[in-house]
């Protein structure tokens, strides 16, 4: 397997190759916990799930960490508005970015560190700076020294006059060169604060990921990653302050996933057109959230409409209904004469070996969903054939399911927990007692019983091999 990766530091696509053998390294800069995460947020946490589900599947141990950034400005401010401390706020919406991200699909990364819980790590990696000349204290503040770093603006491919160029300097602010970033702010009366050797005070944004990630990853990455608004200025500040420190790269491979719209419009507060993950899961299957992140290349803008959304729902839809009457087919086959020993045939293990291939060719080239979503729908339509055939054997159909469910453990665009809807007992019970009602034509104790079904939202489905039933 040889994975191409679109560097975005070379602005180029390169073989992907690990610093330790069988093993990745990734960092991926999480929320600012102030507020639930929005579908902006979770493009990046959807794509990056896919990535590390994409390299474990290959083999590879992914050592995958995201951070969350629990104290800052946003969370002073949403303190002082719900009359709370700022650790409260930061549990209260670390909470709800767990169950957000359950909720979509997503696995925990390996390890989510928080910035209060590793103040001693950055102000020790801000005074290493400051010894090395790269930081200079200003007034209870510390400030990064862009100029002493000469590939400033190397990430965001810009010299260091165009990103001085119309900085908004804050008011306090106490800076050598207008370009120079802080590390550590010094405390307001009534602020949150930690004691340093600069006075007391809490960190700039930019220097808690490169604190973290060197304790949890080391001085190099493999991947790191995030949206796209990230490049400048956050990643390039992680840049120059960990390569400074180090004199190591950063990184090896950079990887941002590209804007989300609204109707064709920025997301943003002032447009008030924002939508929450806890309010769209309401109303939209998770794995229809999914394949509408994944079916539009990461690194391409994705615009958000509720047509969008719909077409999303209906692909799920015919994924899901074609695993389902595998399954369905499989335990009416599963143990029939002669079927159980029958092996998969030539046809078909040509079939699904070309479709396997082209699968791992989209998604090693540069994580290519869309076009790896393409082959997985040729394999639905090879199952949907598949299934209909009255030669249909055991083995033949357990192929199909492996190769769904391998391509399912990626992509995870089948419903979550199929497996254990806590209503299968009660349904498969109710079909059964209407079958029976329709065998002995009570036709009134059929229609209460579809009437009920009806009710919980489920439908069903004649097949050849009998009535199979899923949720609306």
């Amino acid at each position: 397997m040889t994975v191409s990766i679109y560097n975005s530091l070379t602005r180029s696509k390169e073989s992907f190759k690990p610093l330790e053998a069988g093993r990745v390294k990734m960092y991926v800069c999480g929320p600012t916990v102030y507020d639930y995460i929005h579908i902006g947020n979770a493009r990046p946490v959807i794509f990056f799930d896919v990535v590390r589900r994409y390299l474990e599947d290959a083999g590879f141990a992914v050592d995958y960490v995201v951070n969350f950034t629990d104290v800052d400005d946003k969370l002073i401010r949403k303190a002082e508005e719900l009359g709370a401390e700022v650790p409260q706020v930061a549990d209260k919406f670390i909470e709800a970015y767990h169950a957000d991200i359950e909720a979509l699909g997503v696995r925990k990364a390996t390890l989510n560190p928080r910035v209060m819980e590793h103040i001693p790590d950055i102000i020790a990696f801000i005074q290493g700076l400051v010894d090395k000349g790269y930081a200079y204290p200003s007034e209870g503040d510390v400030y990064f020294r862009t100029s002493k770093f000469e590939d400033y603006g190397k990430l965001s491919h810009q010299n260091i006059d165009e990103l001085q160029f119309g900085i908004r300097v804050e008011i306090g602010e106490r800076k050598e060169n207008q370009g120079d970033f802080v590390l550590w702010k010094g405390a307001k009366p009534g602020e949150i604060k930690w004691e340093s050797p600069w006075g007391p005070g809490r960190p700039g944004w930019h220097i808690e990921c490169s604190a973290m990630a060197r304790k949890y990853l080391g001085d190099t990455l493999d991947i790191h990653g995030g949206g796209h608004d990230l490049q400048f200025p956050h990643h390039e500040c992680e840049v120059a302050q960990s390569e400074s420190m180090t004199g190591k790269p950063l990184s090896n491979y950079w990887m941002h996933n590209g804007y989300i719209h609204i109707n064709n419009e920025k997301m943003s507060k002032s447009l008030g057109n924002g939508i929450t993950v806890n309010e769209i899961v309401k109303r939209v299957k998770p794995e229809a959230i999914r394949y509408f992140m994944l079916s539009t290349h990461y690194r391409s803008p994705l615009n958000f409409s509720e047509d969008s959304v719909t077409q999303a729902s209906n692909s799920v839809e015919r994924i899901a209904n074609s695993y389902a009457n595998l399954k369905h087919r499989l335990a009416s086959v599963d143990g029939a004469d002669g079927a159980a020993d029958s092996a998969v045939d030539d046809a078909l293990e040509r079939k699904l070996a070309r479709i396997a291939e082209q699968f791992a060719a989209k998604m090693e080239d540069d994580f290519n969903t869309p076009d790896a979503i393409t082959a997985l729908f040729e394999l639905v339509t090879e199952t949907n054939q598949y299934v209909a055939r009255p030669e249909a054997s055991t083995e033949g159909l357990k192929a199909l399911i492996a190769l769904m469910d391998r391509f399912d453990n990626i992509l995870g665009l089948l419903p979550l927990q199929a497996e254990s809807d806590p209503l299968a007992e009660e349904v498969e019970a109710l079909i059964a007692e209407r079958t029976e009602a329709r065998k002995a034509k009570n036709w009134a104790r059929a229609d209460e019983i579809r009437d009920r079904l009806n009710e919980m939202s489920i439908v069903l489905e004649d097949t050849p091999q009998g009535i199979r039933w899923r949720r609306k």
